[in-house]
């Protein structure tokens, strides 16, 4: 990829088809996956009671703070101190199960209706990380950030530096088969089972640990 400076890629598609698309997917996704939505709420209410959704802010376009939300995968329980337990102590078993088939994440098909996310693009990360990416890196912020961006060409490796130059080839390359291209892999990873998500978080972004090794199927 060129060390220039990147430029997001603007066409009649990116600028309207694409929002129009959005609209018309995640409100239809939205209709259709009503009953399942409801059980998860429900199952959500026994396992990991109120609230349901864990909610927390992420940047948008052009870095404009906003708040994205999924269903909690584990419970809220602390220890006698009232400190919160390890994930993985708080992990559920219906909590791994949803995040393996990434169902935690359907809420925010209502965040893609309302045009804060777009179905396909970079995926929000922590706010503050935002001090911390290169000038290169954060051109990723020049589109709406997505449900996913997954890399058409396998990594070897999948380091932060991976993640954000492949967001930074999608931001130059965006187009109607790209995206397309793009939900097709998504639904191979939900259909497959996301093991990824389950085992927990990555080394935290810092900055400094761009180049720093971690495999794909274990960190993305």
């Amino acid at each position: 990829m060129s060390e220039d400076m990147p430029k997001a890629r603007r066409t009649f598609y990116t600028l309207v088809i694409k929002r129009l698309l959005d609209i018309l997917l995640s409100g239809l996704a939205i209709v259709i996956l009503s009953p399942l939505l409801l059980v998860i709420f429900i199952l959500e209410l026994i396992f990991h009671g109120r609230p349901v959704l864990f909610a927390q802010e992420r940047p948008g376009l052009n870095g404009k703070i906003f708040k994205i939300y999924k269903f909690r995968s584990m419970t809220n329980e602390r220890d006698s101190k009232g400190v919160l337990l390890p994930e993985d102590q708080r992990a559920t078993k219906f909590g791994k199960i949803i995040r393996r088939l990434s169902l935690d994440e359907l809420p925010e098909l209502f965040c893609i209706f309302t045009g804060k996310m777009s179905i396909i693009g970079p995926r929000p990360l922590l706010v503050r990380y935002l001090p911390l990416y290169t000038e290169r890196h954060k051109h990723r912020h020049d589109v709406r950030p997505g449900f996913a961006c997954v890399p058409l060409k396998p990594f070897r490796t999948w380091s932060w530096n991976d993640q954000f130059e492949n967001d930074i080839w999608y931001i130059e390359n965006c187009g109607f088969i790209v995206d397309l291209k793009m939900i097709f892999a998504v639904l191979r990873e939900v259909v497959a089972g996301a093991e990824y998500r389950v085992g927990g978080n990555r080394e935290e972004f810092i900055g400094t640990n761009l180049y720093s090794d971690a495999k794909a199927d274990e960190n993305r």
